[in-house]
């Protein structure tokens, strides 16, 4: 881990250094020296934004330091993706005009402003209310009383040094005019401990649904103590499902939710090895079958064992652009609603953000599922 660690900060430093020589070496030394401090600065702010939590003890000095260390990051991902493609641009004119100065420093000053205008449009985006997505499901065989049912789904707020109470409370109370049958939370509700940020979650108590609210895990309760976090989120009266399945009776009709531990969950311990299978074990036969999973990927295996519908998030669809173009490299899906031969997979783009404050490109959402007869 160490030596990753120094890998990705060496990295870090050699990327900063990249964006500095490409766009300030034409300009005079005054302006490249300054340019070189504030690269200094960025090389060191984002890993400490990142550690904060773990290596300042005062919260609110944390909570400020990781403010400062994300922004920079998401203005640092434009600039670094900005400088990429101003260089292509400069080696494609250089066939047929040389680069002068002036084209030269022109190209660079466009560079800085767009990078900053996106991080300003993206925070922006990012911090605003998520809108709701309402998305209609057809489903094979459903019957008469779960026709309309609706699922209000919220996934990925990570509820940590920039997410707060404040913040989840809106989303609460967005869902709750929603009105809806049940709630399904499909992980990544938290980036910290329950020490640090129950008095946040707290917000969760007040969903409001017909049928209750459903969490599965993700990566970062993983990352943030799963075990703590599962008693914590039962004790705010949501029902966890942990390879596990509930029945709900709605109009006369059953409906089984089943929930999986996340993807990953086998390396924290095979106790929280993910198993669709093992998730219906005892579930009544011919009933429509909801699976709530975090990662899309999940859905591969989830295909062989009867499920309708797979509800997920993770992806964060990408969050901003281009990193959304990417993602297909790791999960079948990005967003939106898929079919993987028989089942429906519905991504949800994330109700909050990680990391950089930013949203561009990649809306956030509080979904609105309706299920009706095909």
């Amino acid at each position: 881990m160490r030596k990753k660690l120094i890998i990705v900060i060496a990295l870090m430093g050699l990327l900063h250094l990249y964006i500095l020589y490409q766009l300030l070496n034409q300009f005079n030394p005054i302006i490249y020296v300054v340019g070189a401090l504030l690269a200094v600065f960025s090389w060191i702010i984002i890993p400490l934004g990142l550690s904060a939590r773990f290596l300042i003890k005062k919260s609110w000095l944390a909570d400020a330091v990781t403010w400062v260390g994300m922004l920079d990051m998401g203005l640092f991902s434009s600039l670094l993706i900005l400088t990429f493609i101003r260089q292509i641009i400069i080696f494609m004119y250089n066939f047929f005009n040389p680069i002068t100065t002036d084209i030269s420093q022109i190209s660079a000053l466009i560079v800085l402003a767009l990078a900053f205008i996106v991080t300003i449009i993206g925070f922006r985006n990012a911090r605003g209310l998520p809108k709701v997505q309402e998305v209609l499901i057809p489903i094979t065989n459903l019957p008469s009383g779960l026709d309309g049912f609706t699922i209000a789904q919220i996934s990925d707020i990570h509820v940590g040094p920039t997410i707060k109470y404040k913040y989840l409370k809106s989303i609460v109370d967005v869902v709750n005019t929603l009105s809806p049958d049940m709630v399904a939370i499909t992980g990544d509700l938290v980036d910290g401990s329950v020490t640090n940020l129950s008095k946040h979650t707290v917000a969760l108590t007040n969903l409001k649904s017909k049928h209750g609210s459903f969490f599965v895990l993700g990566n970062h309760e993983f990352y943030s103590g799963a075990n703590e976090w599962i008693t914590e989120i039962q004790s705010l009266g949501i029902e966890v499902l942990l390879n596990q399945h509930k029945v709900i009776i709605h109009n006369g009709a059953n409906l089984v939710i089943a929930g999986i531990t996340d993807y990953s969950g086998e390396h924290f311990g095979l106790e929280h090895t993910s198993d669709a299978e093992k998730a219906i074990i005892g579930a009544p036969l011919d009933v429509i079958k909801v699976l709530l999973a975090h990662q899309p990927r999940s859905a591969i295996l989830a295909t062989k064992h009867g499920y309708s519908l797979q509800l997920s998030g993770h992806t964060h669809g990408g969050q901003f652009w281009p990193w959304n173009l990417f993602v297909r490299f790791q999960q079948p899906f990005t967003s939106g609603l898929h079919k993987l031969e028989d089942m429906w997979v519905y991504i949800n783009r994330g109700t909050g953000y990680w990391g950089p404050p930013k949203r561009f490109g990649v809306a956030s959402e509080i979904t609105l599922i309706k299920l009706f007869r095909s």
